[in-house]
């Protein structure tokens, strides 16, 4: 059926112009939206206005005022109503509503990278003609908040490999300024992409906050977990053994090695200690590695016994990722996984320097991570997961 927009509104709107110009162009888009918005739905029910037809969806239903923010100013609409069996809403406005939820997502993104509301209020109006108030970019903010929690809460499945991370930020606290534990979950799941897994804010790296962390991980749905790679974290042990018992865990060998200068007792030692610990780390199997740590041990026994102890105890806990396939083991020895995205952040809360809340904080690096998991999900895969099972 063929619906023809009624010659009268044509005329009004070529009048309107005619007589005020572009001063008036929002008054002429409101009457052009109201009539495409009557023929939409004539077009919805298969029929006009009081026509008879037996092709006849529904009846019309009078109209419902709609005000609309445009670049034209405020437009008030008319938005057509329907009763019957068919369900109908203008696809102009549908439209709309997306593009006002892309607006408000874009208004947060600009408060969450450390915009002021006034800049925001002039980069809306430089781009839209539309003034943002500070209520509006709060509004804006619990949209984006509540798209972040869906996205924390998001079902997990079975990730063969999680890398576990902690990072410290300043936040006021009752008063006072403190330092605040960003604790961190990424993983590479069955088909060799990078995930984040999850992200929680809370004020120290106590074995009560990371135990809460991995319950809440697991209750997502997380399973199937091979291997747990990290620095040794305060906390992060005993909550470890409590809810993964049984799972491997790989010490950061990176970390290790910063570790280490710790121990050497003179400057100049510290080169030769680094190359040392290489060697032992890039052995073609565990036997080899520790063969090579004993001798280093030794060799240290006596004009370095401090650093020799510290091998003898700690080093030994980053042999685990022998028991795994060779092509997967560069990756899984070290949690630098993580490395670029401790840069962003840093980039992004060094903005920021001090957080009013942990709301805030999580807010940030919530959106943070939550673009680089898409990113990494959209990515050619990180590992080959076929010969998962390849034995030593």
């Amino acid at each position: 059926m063929a619906h023809q927009a009624d010659h009268s509104v044509i005329e009004a709107v070529v009048q309107l112009l005619c007589e005020n110009g572009l001063s008036h162009m929002g008054d002429a888009m409101r009457l052009l939206l109201n009539e495409a918005m009557r023929i939409e739905r004539s077009q919805a029910l298969e029929a006009d206005p009081y026509q008879r037809t037996e092709k006849r969806r529904g009846y019309a239903n009078g109209f419902k005022p709609k005000t609309v923010t445009t670049r034209l100013g405020e437009l008030a609409l008319a938005v057509p109503q329907v009763r019957g069996e068919v369900e109908f809403y203008p696809s102009a406005l549908e439209r709309g509503v997306r593009s006002e939820r892309a607006l408000k997502l874009a208004v947060a993104e600009m408060y969450v990278q450390g915009v002021s509301t006034r800049k925001v209020t002039e980069v809306m109006r430089e781009l839209c003609g539309l003034e943002v108030s500070s209520t509006q970019v709060s509004r804006a903010t619990q949209l984006l908040d509540e798209e972040l929690t869906r996205w924390r809460n998001r079902p997990l499945g079975e990730v063969p490999y999680v890398f576990l991370d902690a990072r410290y930020e300043k936040i006021r606290h009752a008063g006072s300024v403190v330092s605040c534990a960003v604790l961190m979950a990424f993983g590479v799941d069955g088909s060799g992409h990078r995930t984040v897994l999850g992200v929680s804010v809370c004020l120290s790296e106590a074995e009560v906050h990371w135990r809460d962390f991995f319950t809440r991980l697991q209750e997502r749905g997380l399973s199937g977990v091979k291997l747990l790679i990290s620095d040794d974290h305060a906390g992060l042990k005993a909550a470890r053994e409590a809810r993964f018992p049984g799972v491997p865990w790989q010490r950061c060998q990176f970390h290790l090695q910063q570790n280490a200068a710790h121990y050497v007792p003179r400057l100049e030692m510290r080169r030769e200690v680094a190359a040392g610990l290489r060697a032992v780390f890039e052995s073609m199997d565990r036997l080899e590695a520790e063969r090579r740590l004993r001798q280093a041990v030794d060799k240290y026994a006596q004009k370095a016994p401090k650093l020799s102890s510290w091998m003898e105890a700690n080093v030994a806990e980053s042999f685990t990722v022998f028991a795994f396939p060779p092509t997967h083991r560069r990756r899984l020895r070290t949690s630098n996984l993580m490395e670029r995205i401790s840069k962003e952040l840093k980039r992004r809360t060094r903005v920021a320097t001090l957080f009013p809340n942990e709301a805030s904080l999580l807010r940030l690096v919530s959106a943070v991570l939550m673009e680089i998991s898409e990113e990494w999900e959209t990515e050619k895969a990180y590992l080959g997961m076929t010969n998962l099972h390849t034995p030593e």
